[in-house]
């Protein structure tokens, strides 16, 4: 039996033509109207030389082109790689590249990086700009959805692991058709008239899986946000009447102490959810309190496409954790031999079920390694209460979480150590207000050299994502070493950091 995550799409179009499936400020697209230019899209796409199970970079900010593309690319039988447009040309260059990607469909504001990067790669790109759909009505609408099977590959999504370069999960059309279906009816309480708000970036697991996926499989509204900002978000939730607002902790802090927020009216507002890091309780209660809705904490990974767990409505919520596995997924806590823990002992997460990528792109030793004995390895530590509800101890070792985005240190040490005045450095998060944590590096010059503190952000800045680079950069003598050599980030003294 086929099955296509397009269909996301196309049932909901047959059941509500006219209801508004993506909004931008005054701008919107009807379910009729995204299936329509998804169709002339894929068009576009098999005209120019795709063939099924070929891979489309999707480097878009959340605007109203992000899910044409994404479905577009599905109902042609392609495989869509989204991508950060905040990456830079080597970053881009090796999302291409690795995955082999035949096209990048890229936001023209973003477009010198991805042309580049694209270039490098060997990778078509075809520039997404205002006037992009316009154009699209020069092709017929492809309006059969391509054949695809429920294992085949439909979402391939990049995640930096501590050591090595990123890896491409491959999550296929069932892993996240279902997962968007049992979140909708579950976590998330999202139907058909109701209004979601999307601040959460597209191209990321949590936002396509429950943003996006979910809402649209039910016929709501998905209302957009391109980039998060309090005020945006508290003047969307008045002007839409969202229902329904899911985000990392940072942004349910930046809502709840915006000084202007009493003035929005936003008794619309009933289920949210938060994931990415932990919430503090303080904020979570406060949240409720101030806006009158119910607040439910989740756990996922991009290879799990991305929901485990979570506190569910209609059940008991405990704060701080992550709350009991969704339906059809298990989720145990192992020892280092794989063996289960005793109630309330520290362990490793392993988790299976509907939602478990179908491995890592073209890494068949690493997709050994986090699927040995046939549970997914999640790397994070947690224990579990008596009533089966989880909760997170520590986090993978070294990740770092700025403002809900991964940071994995090794990434912006290689980067540091490529400056010639540079001889030993160290990425560490240090604990900052606003963001959650923010990307620190100690740094030790080569004996003679000089740097200012700001030369070595910028340096790291030019190369890799905004969101990336060390905004606090310090200098020391010689990093502290175990017997090995290995350097002990934890003795490494972290300076506090800057309230912005």
């Amino acid at each position: 039996m086929s099955l296509n995550l397009a269909s996301t799409v196309t049932e909901s179009a047959a059941r509500t033509p006219e209801v508004a499936a993506v909004r931008l400020g005054e701008e919107e697209l009807t379910y009729a109207r995204l299936d329509e230019l998804s169709a002339r899209l894929a068009t576009m796409l098999l005209e120019r030389g795709l063939d099924p199970g070929d891979r489309v970079g999707v480097m878009l900010p959340n605007v109203l082109e992000f899910p044409v593309a994404y479905y577009a690319v599905l109902r042609a039988g392609g495989v869509v790689v989204p991508m950060n447009v905040l990456l830079k040309q080597r970053e881009i260059a090796f999302y291409l590249g690795d995955s082999g990607a035949k096209m990048l469909l890229a936001w023209h504001g973003f477009a010198e990086d991805a042309r580049s990067g694209a270039a490098e790669a060997g990778t078509d790109l075809i520039e997404v700009g205002t006037d992009f759909t316009a154009g699209l009505a020069d092709h017929e609408p492809t309006t059969a959805l391509a054949a695809t099977e429920p294992e085949d590959t439909a979402v391939i999504l990049y995640t930096s692991g501590t050591t090595g370069k990123p890896k491409g999960a491959e999550l296929t059309h069932f892993n996240l058709s279902r997962n968007a279906d049992i979140a909708s009816r579950t976590t998330c309480q999202v139907k058909a008239g109701d209004v979601v708000l999307g601040s959460l970036p597209l191209f990321h697991s949590f936002g396509q899986t429950v943003s996006m996926n979910a809402s649209l499989r039910v016929g709501a509204t998905l209302s957009l946000l391109p980039k998060f900002d309090p005020g945006d978000a508290l003047a969307t939730m008045q002007r839409d009447g969202v229902t329904n607002f899911y985000g990392v902790p940072t942004m349910f802090g930046a809502l709840l102490h915006h000084p202007g927020r009493e003035e929005f009216d936003t008794s619309a507002l009933r289920t949210c959810l938060t994931g990415g890091a932990a919430m503090p309780v303080e904020v979570l209660r406060g949240f409720e309190g101030a806006f009158e809705c119910i607040v439910l904490e989740g756990y996922g990974l991009s290879e799990t496409s991305p929901v485990a767990s979570s506190n569910h409505p209609g059940m008991e919520r405990k704060a701080g954790s992550i709350g009991t596995p969704l339906e059809e997924v298990e989720m145990k806590v192992v020892d280092e031999d794989d063996n289960e823990v005793a109630q309330g002992e520290v362990g490793e997460i392993v988790i299976r079920g509907h939602n478990i990528m179908k491995g890592y792109w073209q890494r068949p030793d690493a997709t050994a390694e986090a699927m040995r004995g046939g549970w997914f390895h999640s790397g994070d530590m947690a224990r579990v209460d008596e009533e089966g509800y989880f909760f997170i101890v520590d986090r993978k070792k070294d990740m770092i979480i700025r403002g809900g985005y991964n940071v994995y240190p090794r990434e912006v040490e290689e980067i540091l150590y490529e400056h010639p005045k540079i001889r030993e450095a160290a990425v560490l998060g240090v604990p900052h207000d606003q963001w959650g944590e923010e990307i620190g590096a100690a740094v030790v010059l080569h004996e003679g050299e000089e740097l200012a503190p700001e030369e070595v952000s910028a340096y790291v800045k030019e190369q890799i994502a905004a969101y990336k680079y060390p905004r606090l950069v310090w200098f020391l003598d010689e990093l502290p070493k175990g017997p090995t050599g290995k350097i002990l980030k934890r003795e490494i003294e972290r300076p506090a950091a800057p309230a912005t």
